[in-house]
């Protein structure tokens, strides 16, 4: 597509100046902050079975981007928090999960 651009005559092309640039949605604003880490992770997998379909218009799948970004960053920090409280629980030192070894301590 960009060789086809590059290859049609100036008079074909569109000037800088009659180009608008979208409107940025203010994604953080109207959106909730999601309810929990697994309506977050929902939530995206649902934008971006969207997004995949290609059913969403040019300014929904910015939006949509925009929102998935949002909802990276809360998953992110759920995920930094969560850590950050087993590494206190495990007395600062994060112990790997072996595999095969999904029973707590005294559970046995």
């Amino acid at each position: 597509m960009v060789k086809k651009i590059l290859n049609e005559p100036e008079s074909d092309r569109l000037e800088a100046s009659s180009i608008r640039a979208l409107p940025v949605p203010s994604a953080a604003s109207d959106s909730p902050t999601p309810k929990s880490f697994e309506h977050a992770m929902a939530e995206l997998e649902q934008l971006v079975g969207q997004m995949e379909a290609g059913s969403l218009p040019l300014e929904a799948s910015v939006t949509a981007y925009q929102r998935g970004a949002e909802l990276v960053r809360f998953c992110n920090a759920q995920l930094e928090r969560v850590d950050q409280q087993v590494k206190i629980l495990e007395g600062g030192v994060l112990k790997p999960m072996l595999p095969g070894n999904h029973t707590t301590e005294g559970s046995e």
